[in-house]
């Protein structure tokens, strides 16, 4: 059986989000819905396939990785993960098929017959919120992972959400670090905490403050979770930062990674975002990682298709792991010729044109032209942190001369108006 590396190609593709992701995403995730799916086919005929989501860390495919494993052997290449997402799936999927076993007989031994998957979505008004996790419902899913933000009042998020969600339904409440210090984490993360639904924290604070999440440890009941890494796996578990971990990246960091928290016995979930293609992989990884005991994030659910055949289900808040032969999916070839781009395309951020109001509860308004400069405003403790009232609303183009001119200052950084616009 040969298993050389005989051809890679590389189709371009943009599958939309579905109708509430897409309002919501436009302003920090515009580029997330460009993929780029890799096939490879063996000496020996098998054909496997694997994605790239463009624009997501460290998952881009390269014209060097692909000439590095031209010609190879691919059982000897696959576990390179330096070849980015897209190459490296594809590679396990056609070892898989041309071996007749399932990806993750190829990791390790079995543990679960089906995996923990999670719904996610950013930031959002209640009102979406609340229809993002009806629909989760609906799709079999019993937890949701989403944004903790001080330009949303997260305190009426979680009262609207809590009166429609049923007790067994939970959410990862994600922060990134937007609660800035222990003396303002303390105050939000023991109000949220009355909301039983509420059962994760992630990165309430910088997670490179050791003594500040030992301390914050103390003072809640919701377990915290942490990006494996930062700070040092040996700090975080000697300190004790952190009651588990967020794991993600390629085959051999994850299961390397894996091995160190089952270990340590601290549970972790996945993170390898994409299509149902990115999910489906995770699956096959949770399949032989005991520890991976939290439910996984991966997006498929933010789009219109999965790009696979058969879809992926969940019930009970599980997706069985495929026992078919490599990933154990069908790439929906008509799907992706819907969707099929004639390349990569330069996908800018920001998105051009965008008006974004901050409105505050004193009567002032602090005005935007993107997510990332009210992020470092609030990071830099330039606002008010987590204020009760506060909202966030996209202002659309009126054609007016004010908006126009509004827009332009708004590119230079935030402009503040109105009663107690002065900034911290």
């Amino acid at each position: 059986m040969n298993l050389t590396i005989e051809h890679i190609e590389r189709i371009a593709a943009e599958v939309p989000y579905r109708e509430v992701p897409a309002r919501n995403n436009i302003r920090e995730l515009p580029q997330w819905t460009i993929f780029e799916i890799c096939k490879v086919r063996l000496a020996c005929g098998v054909v496997g396939f694997g994605e790239t989501l463009q624009y997501y860390t460290w998952s881009t495919v390269s014209d060097d990785a692909v000439r590095r494993a031209m010609g190879r052997n691919a059982a000897e290449m696959m576990w390179d993960d330096s070849l980015g997402a897209g190459l490296q799936i594809a590679l396990f999927d056609a070892v898989g098929k041309a071996l007749d076993v399932p990806c993750w007989a190829l990791m390790g031994r079995k543990y679960r017959d089906a995996a923990h998957i999670s719904w996610w979505d950013i930031d959002m008004p209640a009102e979406d919120w609340v229809l993002e996790c009806e629909e989760a419902l609906r799709q079999g899913y019993t937890s949701f992972k989403t944004k903790g933000r001080p330009w949303f009042d997260l305190y009426h998020q979680c009262e609207v959400l809590s009166k429609v969600i049923p007790p067994h339904f939970q959410m990862d409440m994600d922060f990134n670090g937007m609660l800035l210090d222990t003396a303002h984490a303390t105050r939000v993360l023991t109000e949220i905490e009355r909301y039983p639904n509420v059962v994760i924290y992630e990165s309430p604070i910088a997670q490179h403050d050791v003594a500040g999440n030992k301390f914050l440890r103390s003072q809640t009941r919701v377990p915290i979770a942490h990006h494996y890494g930062s700070p040092p796996i040996m700090t975080a578990l000697k300190e004790d930062v952190c009651d588990g971990f967020v794991i993600g990246g390629g085959v051999s960091s994850v299961l390397q990674q894996g091995t160190i928290c089952a270990a340590a016995e601290k549970p972790f979930w996945l993170q390898l975002v994409g299509s149902g293609i990115t999910a489906t992989w995770s699956i096959h990884l949770a399949a032989v990682l005991s520890h991976a005991r939290w439910p996984a994030v991966n997006c498929h659910h933010m789009y219109v298709h999965q790009l696979i055949n058969p879809p992926i289900t969940v019930s009970n808040g599980l997706a069985a792991v495929p026992e078919r032969p490599g990933l154990g999916v069908d790439l929906d070839e008509e799907a992706l010729e819907r969707f099929r781009l004639d390349g990569i395309p330069s996908r800018p951020y920001p998105t051009p044109g965008l008006l974004l109001a901050i409105r505050w509860p004193s009567g002032a308004t602090s005005y935007y032209a993107h997510c990332q400069q009210y992020w470092h405003d609030f990071l830099r403790g330039r606002l008010p942190v987590f204020a009760r009232g506060v909202t966030l609303e996209r202002i659309p183009d009126d054609g007016s001369r004010e908006w126009r001119e509004l827009q332009e200052r708004a590119q230079q950084g935030g402009v503040h108006v109105g009663v107690g616009a002065g900034r911290l």
